[in-house]
């Protein structure tokens, strides 16, 4: 056997002569084999947590370029037909898409449990929407092209939601129970930075100059239509490393009796009988997330509209104000995330909304202040949405019991979209009832403060369901 001790002359990371065993190189300059298993075992974690990241950090290309600020408000634009006719049937396209997400996603996340194929139907899911993404180049500006870009929007808004429920099942195989505040955050921040990254390529590369890169222009909405084929390519792209660095699922759920499609419906049934029964504090956390997530929505989703409306901005600088509320959403995402693992979850979802409703407030009764108030107030708000986000999806992953993720982050997304509609119905009651669009303000504030009410008595678990 080779005498381990070092020899003083070399340097610690000088190779040895290869030896009998994997760690016969360590052994040879002194390095105890358990700290080569630790280092490794941590190497490993980093890199497949970066690779989990790096899936948010290409999917925000679908949430901020597709349904948020590029090509939504592209197929709403005069050149498809009469202005309120056309955010209408985007609105039911949309309802259309939520309701089949709700009534589909707890059994497609079941049975990518059970069969053991949960990366497999991330990947499945996943390049559906990437190529429904690149398919939006073909929607042109002409109302004959309306229907083609409603049909393949809500397509997408369906994948996408099945491919996020393997995606946020796939935290437990990338965290620890001490870890996964801090793996979710930077989840979450990743996916709010990745999303300004394109963005700004995008908005300063095509879409606001007169003539962009490669001689892109307006004309036939061509530069809106170059930039879908860009956010697919950055989804597609950014989205293998998951693919080749996470192993397939093995776990428990695997070990569950695999049923028929619609016998899995019975099973799902049965799952949410037995946690009303058992788990009923799981039940309520369910749907407060459900209320409060909505209003987190809403602020990002009317954040634009009122901005414009209320306080002036021009379409250029609300992208330069949703750049700077994305960056400033995902770097506090990120950094918070660390209280998320000392502190636990309720504690940070509880502050967040805390400070979105007394922000909220400040940005509906200093309105009168212009565009001053809704920088200050508007980003003073944007640190909180982000925490309050993440920690609810880290909440839920420490108590679903092992084998099961992808089935409950399934119910975690049907329960979102059950209430899908309260921000904006609030939005627009209270716009009705006040006459100005600022009364919306007090609409999101109290579904916010809704979801926070629900919140409050539920107890904060750290233990698994049985």
């Amino acid at each position: 056997m080779s005498d381990p001790t070092p020899d003083p002359e070399r340097p610690r990371n000088f190779p040895p002569p290869p030896l009998a065993h994997e760690d016969a190189s360590a052994a040879a300059i002194g390095v105890p084999a358990e700290q080569v298993d630790a280092v490794r075992g941590a190497g490993l974690r980093k890199g497949r947590i970066f690779a989990w990241a790096l899936w948010d950090w290409g999917s925000a290309s679908f949430n901020a370029v597709v349904t948020t600020f590029v090509f939504t408000v592209y197929i709403t634009s005069s050149a498809f037909g009469p202005k309120g006719q056309l955010e209408a049937w985007l609105g039911w396209a949309l309802a259309a898409a939520g309701l089949l997400i709700a009534v589909l996603a707890p059994v497609t996340g079941q049975r990518s449990d059970t069969s053991g194929r949960r990366k497999l139907w991330l990947a499945v899911n996943t390049y559906l929407v990437v190529a429904i993404t690149a398919a939006l180049f073909f929607v042109e500006a002409s109302p004959e092209f309306f229907v083609l870009g409603l049909v393949l929007l809500a397509a997408g808004n369906i994948f996408f939601e099945f491919a996020g429920v393997n995606y946020n099942a796939m935290i437990a195989q990338v965290s620890t129970p001490a870890s996964i505040g801090k793996v979710s955050g930077f989840g979450w921040g990743m996916g709010y930075v990745g999303g300004i990254v394109l963005l700004l390529i995008l908005y300063f590369g095509f879409i606001s100059p007169e003539v962009g890169w490669f001689g892109v222009t307006g004309e036939n909405g061509m530069d809106v239509r170059i930039s879908m084929l860009i956010a697919a390519a950055w989804f597609g792209i950014f989205a293998l490393p998951v693919l080749f660095a996470v192993p397939e699922y093995r776990g428990t759920g695997t070990a569950r009796e695999k049923v028929s499609f619609f016998a899995s419906y019975r099973r799902l049934f049965g799952d949410i009988a037995g946690l009303w029964r058992e788990r009923r504090n799981t039940v309520w956390f369910l749907l407060a997330s459900a209320v409060f997530r909505d209003g987190l929505a809403g602020v990002f989703t009317f954040g634009g509209v009122l901005a414009a409306s209320v306080f002036g901005f021009s379409a250029g600088e609300v992208i330069i104000f949703a750049v700077a509320a994305n960056v400033v959403a995902g770097v506090s995402t990120i950094l918070i995330g660390l209280l998320d693992d000392r502190l636990g979850p309720k504690p940070v979802i509880l502050a967040s909304l805390v400070g979105i409703v007394v922000f909220g407030l400040v940005v509906f009764f200093l309105h009168d202040g212009g565009q001053i108030v809704f920088w200050t107030a508007g980003l003073g708000l944007c640190p909180f949405v982000g925490p309050a986000q993440s920690a609810s999806r880290s909440f839920l992953a420490r108590i679903i019991p092992a084998g099961r993720e992808g089935e409950v982050f399934g119910l975690y997304a049907t329960t979102g979209r059950a209430v899908s509609f309260l921000a904006p119905t609030a939005f627009a009651l209270f716009v009705g009832i006040g006459g100005e669009p600022y009364f919306g303000i007090l609409g999101i504030v109290l579904v916010v403060a809704a979801g926070l009410a629900l919140l409050i008595p539920v107890r904060a678990e750290s233990r698994q369901l049985s």
